[in-house]
């Protein structure tokens, strides 16, 4: 008989399937730390622009990691396109991922509310390291183990550039999780500006042709 852990984790579709169920339900937490100001507190036009000015916080981090997710969401189902194969380690590595993607909502709802204080940053910056990391475990994980599709004929390039991509966003993170020793609002401004940096593709072209000849 075949050991269960050689035979456990080979359905890809499934991991898809959870991967995009745990992005959707992450997505949809955010926005529930952003509650309407409670209507006894008012009374004139005046007040309600001043509770709704106080929520400024929670919707600058609300946008910022509805970016966040929407970016690494991204990064993931462009790996996924290559990725043909799975075992039980890949399964659980994959598993470890989507750990850092459920933290999210929470590392979010802590900086809205510290968002003066620069531990709160550094737990919202880790938060991204590690989603960094176990994004790139992923990638290494089916290179290493031929799991790209057979008809994938250019997995070195794709590879780099996926690498590539994640190394340099993870150092922009760095560098402005860094500012929050200058501001932790100024911080905050450069990770949304990388964020926007990476979703509107404001970034050199050269490469895509790999992608473009294995779709």
């Amino acid at each position: 008989m075949r050991a269960y852990d050689q035979i456990s984790g080979k359905n890809v579709q499934r991991i898809e399937a959870l991967s995009d169920g745990v992005f959707a339900i992450a997505l949809t937490l955010l926005v529930l730390d952003v509650r309407v100001p409670i209507r006894e507190h008012v009374v004139y036009e005046k007040d309600l622009m001043v509770e709704f000015s106080q929520l400024t916080p929670k919707l600058l981090t609300y946008i910022l990691s509805f970016m966040t997710l929407g970016i690494f969401w991204t990064a993931h189902s462009s790996q996924f396109h290559y990725i043909d194969k799975s075992d039980r380690n890949f399964n659980w590595i994959n598993l470890s991922f989507l750990l850092f993607v459920t933290t999210t909502p929470f590392t979010t709802a802590f900086l809205s509310e510290y968002i003066t204080f620069r531990f709160a940053v550094a737990i919202y910056w880790l938060n991204l390291f590690l989603l960094g990391i176990m994004l790139g475990r992923i990638l290494s994980y089916a290179y290493k183990h031929n799991y790209f599709k057979d008809t994938v004929h250019e997995k070195d390039e794709i590879r780099k550039a996926m690498l590539r991509r994640g190394i340099l966003a993870q150092s922009l993170y760095a560098a402005g999780a860094l500012l929050c020793f200058i501001s932790t609002y100024l911080s905050i401004a450069i990770l949304t500006l990388v964020q926007f940096y990476f979703v509107l593709a404001i970034f050199p072209k050269s490469g895509s042709g790999v992608a473009l000849k294995n779709r």
